[in-house]
């Protein structure tokens, strides 16, 4: 029986209800993602895929899902460009034309890129996870990153009252002697008992959204996340040598914060950077002191802009 002469119940009969449907399509579709990176390679993933469109006439029983379906297949059999989402949400709504106005698609992955250690000659491979979105409305084309990278934070509270126990330590061990030679201090800062203390410190994560201009035809994803590992100073680590395990307690030491500080750096360092239309950032310190997290929220403010919401 060809396909012609099967019934089609979307297109044949009437809803129970009427009613207009912000969306509908399907989600967790699994797809081949294949990114273009600045270096001019491939970067390729497994993703989870969302695609919807409106539904603008109350009396239509429904939409052509599985056009959607064929269609996001099409786009992910090639790479994966802004240009090719615009027009894949183009074809979304020309084969729901009289039913749909608006289209939208969303990808959900993890980006894997090469991270160098920190002092050794060493790199590995650190998993980001990350979405790209894409809506087409009558107000145009709207394209979205969104990404979330981990990096360690270190609690200044934390770190001033270690730095008093081992004051503290210093007197209780020297206070009788008048004089307290060089090599005597530098043996004792070697031993435990010198350094009595520590600050604790977490793995902690930066949430980013951020809203691409119309022009643009990457995904910066590298530069968006060099963008916020640089502000931080912290980024979590792939492959350490004790060298590079040093030099990371070193920038720790040096780049105290708490999820206040995380968030105002980076919101300094995406007011910098131009090629962003807005931005949303929320930093999660997953704390090891509570049992709860710390976390900030902020945006670059704009009117109508990303909203400051949880």
């Amino acid at each position: 029986m060809g396909s012609k002469s099967m019934p089609d119940i979307a297109t044949v009969s009437q809803p129970k209800a009427p009613g207009l449907l912000d969306w509908v399509g399907m989600s967790e579709i699994e797809v081949p993602l294949s990114i273009p990176t600045r270096n001019g390679s491939v970067a390729h993933a497994v993703a989870k895929a969302q695609a919807y469109v409106n539904l603008i006439n109350p009396e239509a029983k429904g939409i052509h899902m599985s056009r959607l379906y064929l269609l996001l297949d099409e786009l992910c059999s090639q790479t994966l460009t802004a240009h090719s989402l615009r027009d894949v949400l183009a074809r979304f709504l020309e084969s729901h034309e009289g039913l749909s106005d608006q289209a939208f698609v969303d990808f959900r992955f993890d980006f894997l890129a090469r991270r160098p250690a920190l002092k050794s000659e060493f790199s590995g491979w650190k998993a980001y996870p990350a979405r790209i979105i894409a809506t087409e409305d009558p107000e145009g084309f709207h394209f979205e990153l969104r990404v979330e990278i981990p990096y360690s934070s270190t609690c200044p509270c934390s770190a001033a009252l270690a730095r008093q126990l081992i004051q503290k330590q210093f007197r209780e061990d020297f206070g009788a002697d008048q004089q307290v030679s060089a090599d005597d201090v530098y043996g004792w800062l070697g031993t435990e008992q010198g350094i009595v203390a520590t600050p604790h410190s977490q793995r902690s994560i930066a949430e980013i959204k951020v809203r691409l201009s119309d022009d643009t035809d990457d995904f910066p994803l590298e530069d968006l996340i060099d963008v916020v590992e640089g502000a931080l100073k912290t980024p979590v680590q792939t492959a350490v040598k004790r060298e590079d395990e040093q030099e990371f307690a070193l920038l720790n030491g040096q780049n105290l914060m708490f999820c206040e500080d995380a968030a105002r750096k980076i919101q300094a360092a995406m007011n910098d950077q131009v090629s962003y239309q807005d931005f949303w950032v929320r930093v999660n310190h997953l704390e090891s002191l509570h049992a709860h997290n710390a976390v900030a929220i902020v945006t670059k403010g704009l009117k109508g802009g990303y909203l400051p919401q949880p």
